[in-house]
């Protein structure tokens, strides 16, 4: 009988370990990721000359650093040229922007070996994702790929790590709720609600991943050998469109709308973006580009037209793609959640509108937009900056019912007919916002040796006054006191927080119900929960962000009542 059992639990011992090696063999030829090859490069005995301080040269490529802090890059070419030129030119930029992105990671997944597993998890789920992706991408990825930092390569070899950082907004997107993207607000005026009939594009890009990490915002001219010459608002080693505007006054940006978890990879949402930029003359081109890529998360892609002088919203999500425009209006706005008729009856969008700060900062958005009969680039930089909510109700600093959360990426404004696009720089989109012609750019790109401005600087629109105001250093405060307590939260309970901390604390942003909440939190933590419980309640008289945040400050104050 011994025997026996012996004997089957060999036998299962041996089947279990041939599941075991055949999925491993599986695994290891499915995340397998063919290198793009170049079949004439032209690339190797390129240098990167060094011209001035912060002011470098590939051939005709160049990156400086501008006066207002924002980053100008020039490439041209082939894909694979563009990318090595990039690649040559931002090579410190990236080392730190791949830096901040990491250490970003490592706060939200701190365990180490969870990170090396969501690694393996990654690569599998994005082992279709180059079958998507254009080849003429694939050339532009490798050639930035070429120089990577060394010091991740734990993670993936350079190629496939920056390949798959252009769908890491996509992943993040949908598996969570509130990743780092938290609430973009867009919208646009033309006709009669545009100050001079012509359209206007205004956008605030709330990506946010560290302040490290919106450090080195890059302004990028390119002028491909195919397609049309185009201008982004980017960051280091990354070649998709989040806002941009082309040579033929098409503008692009992207908001993320409500998506469910995706089964496999597909076309991230940014390089579709980029394709309609660097490919479409007007809207029929760029609706006709959207068709033929299927997208993994849930986004709207807001399309201005100098030709047609309109814009629309093209809602584009894994099952189906919807059309949005406003006939007989003159303005359009664009939040996080689908408005054409095809998502009318969707769940996850209803849902979406209820649960989210979307639908709040829509009819926000329309409130500041009808206070004046038109609009002008001075006041759409206004709105951007806009902090309060609904009728200037005080809802505290960096609430994400609030146009202006303090978090943005970027802000950033479009005239398509005169080809003007106004950048914010830093911080926030409450810096200046520097003014670029792209006509003239591109005009005098290709023989610019000298470091000199080449934005035009008698259009800049000055910094918010918010920036020199007690209001300004209140948010410094909140911020720092914020990580602080946050962490010591989350630390041993020997360290306590010290009165005038929290006084300090409670004075830096005393309408924010997330101030509370942290405070509730913490005081939870050390299970004092009558003190904690009284947070949790100033917290619910405050304007919240989310039914999310709403449900979670009761459930913790339930706690307390136990």
């Amino acid at each position: 009988m011994l025997r026996k059992l012996r004997k089957i639990f060999f036998r299962t011992l041996l089947v279990f370990t041939i599941l075991i090696v055949g999925f491993a063999v599986y695994f290891i030829f499915a995340v397998q990721i063919d290198v793009p090859v170049i079949g004439n490069d032209t690339t190797q005995k390129w240098k990167r000359e060094t011209i001035s301080k912060d002011f470098y040269k590939v051939n005709k490529n160049w990156l400086r650093h501008s006066k207002s802090g924002l980053w100008e890059l020039y490439v041209e070419g082939n894909p694979y040229e563009r990318g090595v030129a990039n690649g040559m030119l931002t090579k410190e930029l990236h080392e730190f922007q791949e830096e901040a992105f990491f250490r970003q990671i490592q706060l939200l997944v701190p365990d180490i070996n969870y990170l090396k597993f969501l690694k393996y998890f990654v690569g599998y789920f994005n082992r279709h994702l180059p079958d998507n992706i254009t080849e003429e991408y694939k050339e532009e990825i490798l050639g930035i790929s070429k120089f990577a930092s060394d010091k991740y390569d734990f993670i993936a070899p350079k190629y496939h790590r920056i390949l798959n950082y252009h769908g890491a907004h996509d992943i993040g997107h949908a598996l969570q709720d509130k990743n780092m993207t938290v609430g973009c607000t867009s919208f646009s005026v033309w006709d009669k609600k545009s100050a001079d009939g012509k359209l206007l594009v205004g956008r605030n890009f709330d990506f946010y991943s560290g302040d490290d990490f919106a450090k080195n915002k890059i302004v990028q001219f390119t002028n491909p050998t195919m397609g049309y010459k185009f201008a982004t608002v980017t960051w280091s080693g990354f070649i998709g469109a989040c806002s941009g505007m082309n040579e033929k006054g098409i503008t692009v940006t992207i908001n993320a709308a409500k998506s469910s978890i995706p089964t496999d990879a597909a076309t991230p949402i940014a390089l579709l973006a980029r394709e309609i930029l660097q490919y479409a003359k007007n809207i029929e081109e760029a609706i006709a580009i959207a068709k033929k890529r299927n997208v993994f998360v849930s986004e709207s892609i807001l399309v201005g037209s100098a030709s047609d002088n309109k814009t629309i919203s093209i809602e584009k999500s894994p099952e189906k793609m919807d059309v949005y425009e406003v006939p007989n209006t003159d303005q359009i706005i664009c939040p996080n959640h689908y408005q054409g008729p095809d998502y009318a009856n969707d769940m996850a969008n209803l849902t979406n509108q209820i649960e989210s700060s979307s639908l709040y900062r829509s009819i926000r958005l329309k409130q500041l937009l009808s206070r004046s009969d038109t609009i002008n680039y001075l006041q759409a930089a206004s709105i951007l900056r806009n902090q309060k909510g609904l009728n200037d109700k005080n809802i505290g600093l960096t609430n994400e019912k609030g146009l202006n959360q303090l978090l943005a990426h970027h802000a950033v404004i479009f005239k398509p007919q005169d080809k003007l696009m106004w950048v914010s720089a830093n911080p926030f989109q409450c810096g200046e916002f520097v003014c670029y012609n792209l006509d003239s750019v591109f005009a005098k790109a290709r023989s610019l040796n000298t470091d000199k401005e080449i934005n035009e600087a008698n259009y800049t629109i000055p910094e918010d006054p918010f920036l020199k105001t007690r209001g300004y250093q209140n948010f410094l405060h909140f911020k720092n006191l914020k990580h602080y307590i946050q962490f010591i939260t989350k630390a041993s309970d020997k360290i306590q927080l010290p009165a005038q901390f929290e006084n300090a604390f409670v004075q830096s942003n005393p309408e924010s119900y997330y101030m509370y909440q942290i405070l509730g939190d913490y005081y939870l933590s050390r299970h004092n929960k009558e003190q904690a419980g009284k947070y949790y309640e100033l917290a619910l008289t405050k304007e919240i962000a989310t039914l999310k945040e709403e449900k979670k400050i009761r459930e913790s104050l339930k706690q307390c009542q136990k």
